[in-house]
């Protein structure tokens, strides 16, 4: 279930969906919490909670100078600074991209021209993303924050249908397309420019988490929208063009490539068994620990430790309600699927205990990720994508919320390059076993259980980054973008 969302004055906001997260909302300068959906919108009926609880999520909506909504997320009462207006002259923007449909495959390609002239790795003192400063407007004008999320000032997809300047033309099956519709934001984890999302504490993980859950309860009503997609590109090795630890979310008009395979694979495994192809997918995976981890808490040793799973198990650590894996045909040579053991089509579906139990599991799996390549104690910080699939529109009742996380680093010194088997035709070949995967991320969750709990700022190894015309070091490998995630389009703004 959605977080509460109300106003100051404990009114219903945006997305004020049921739930037990305690989500508020504060007006900022625009006066209003619901600017892109209402509450009737996002299917919020419940009773929204105290506006003040301490410990509670607070929303603050305001805009910048260009007319672009931004909310601020903070625990309990904002501070009174996050109604400060954006003073940069800017114009308002007008994007103008459209989606067109490949006639061989039926996948949809956004064409985005204007955002060639988006930010480009700026230096660390003119970061869009840090707060503002004196002398220094960025995107975010207070002070500081901790969670703020805007509308992305270079969006692939932006505006409502009948607004946008691309005409549709869909009754020409060899060249369809339509208005690039949908909307595009970014999502900043905090104001520390040097920080990663594993460097967060539970708490502040947590706030992240209702902020997916709030974003993806709007932006899910609005018209046009098929499926809301939460991801987080780091490392300049995945292309990535802003430094500072942030995220995105897309509201796609369209179901992209890898859903309509797991659509296509579920209707299929319904027809064959009459179950649920995710239930007995995650039902498989807690079976090969079962009587050693799968029913064990997340804070229990069990399941982290090669010697308390069966060296087969692709199992990487188990919770009471979340469970993560090396799945058995990984792609990528270090690639963990997380899944809620019971199954939610997205964000909005979760319980209170399942929320609880999130920011401990999630960091824990980040944190291994940055032990897979550094030395001894010294955490390295691993390239990765952390992709959130939640279901599209009317599949709500047949796929599952899940977190499809992988790296393109193979070895310290090593990444894993696309070839042409795999770039060309999508068929992929992975360097590294499965469960040998899945032992070693068992193993570096030991190294890190032994450790103080405070996470630790990882060293940035910038790795062996792919020159423009670089040839790759074997066939086995070529450009690091994937043939169906974004990953270039989406390098952070």
């Amino acid at each position: 279930m959605a977080p509460t969302v109300t106003d100051a004055t404990g009114q219903p906001g945006a997305s004020g969906s049921a739930g037990a997260s305690g989500t508020t909302a504060a007006s900022g300068t625009t006066g209003t919490a619901a600017s892109a959906g209402s509450s009737a919108q996002a299917g919020a009926h419940a009773q929204a909670g105290p506006s003040r609880q301490a410990g509670a999520t607070t929303r603050t909506v305001t805009e910048l100078a260009d007319g672009r909504e931004l909310i601020y997320y903070d625990r309990g009462t904002p501070p009174t600074t996050r109604a400060v207006a954006d003073l940069r002259p800017l114009d308002a923007v007008a994007p103008s991209s459209e989606v067109r449909q490949d006639p061989m495959t039926g996948a949809w390609v956004t064409v985005a021209a204007h955002r060639q002239a988006r930010t480009y790795h700026p230096p660390a003192d003119e970061c869009p993303l840090c707060p503002s400063r004196e002398g220094r407007l960025s995107e975010i004008p207070a002070g500081d924050y901790q969670v703020a999320v805007f509308e992305n000032r270079f969006p692939s997809l932006a505006g409502e249908p009948g607004t946008h300047p691309v005409p549709p033309v869909l009754d020409d099956p060899l060249h369809s397309r339509g208005p690039g519709i949908g909307r595009c934001e970014v999502v900043c984890f905090t104001a520390d420019h040097d920080a990663s999302f594993a460097d967060l504490d539970e708490d502040h993980a947590r706030l992240v988490l209702d902020a997916w859950t709030d974003r993806t309860a709007e932006l899910s009503a609005l018209p046009g929208v098929r499926q809301v997609y939460c991801f987080e590109n780091r490392g300049t090795e995945i292309g990535v063009t802003l430094a500072h630890p942030h995220g995105q979310v897309y509201a796609l008009p369209f179901v992209p490539p890898r859903t309509a395979k797991m659509i296509d694979r579920a209707a299929r495994h319904r027809a064959a068994t009459g179950r649920n192809l995710f239930d007995d997918l995650v039902a498989a995976e807690r079976a090969s620990v079962a009587g050693a981890s799968a029913s064990d808490s997340v804070d229990s040793p069990a399941g982290n430790s090669p010697s308390d799973c069966p060296e087969d198990s692709r199992v990487v650590l188990a919770g009471e309600h979340w469970t993560a894996f090396v799945p058995f045909a990984a792609r990528w040579p270090y690639e963990v699927h997380l899944f809620p053991n019971r199954r939610v089509p997205d964000f909005t579906g979760l319980n209170e205990d399942e929320r609880a139990e999130f920011p401990r599991i999630y960091l824990d799996l980040l944190r291994r990720f940055d032990r897979l390549f550094g030395d001894g104690d010294q955490p390295v910080r691993a390239p990765y994508i952390a992709a959130w699939h939640q279901a599209p529109a009317g599949h709500e009742d047949e796929l599952a919320l899940h977190l499809e996380l992988f790296t393109v680093r193979r070895t310290a010194d090593k990444l894993k390059y696309l070839a042409g088997t795999e770039s060309g035709m999508e068929a992929f070949m992975n360097d590294v076993a499965p469960e040998f995967a899945a032992r070693r991320l068992r193993e570096v969750g030991q190294a890190g259980a032994a450790s103080p709990t405070t996470p630790t700022t990882p060293t940035i190894a910038s790795g062996p980054t792919p020159a423009a015309g670089s040839t790759p070091e074997a066939t086995s490998e070529t450009t690091y973008e994937t043939t169906y995630d974004t990953t270039a389009e989406e390098a952070q703004r």
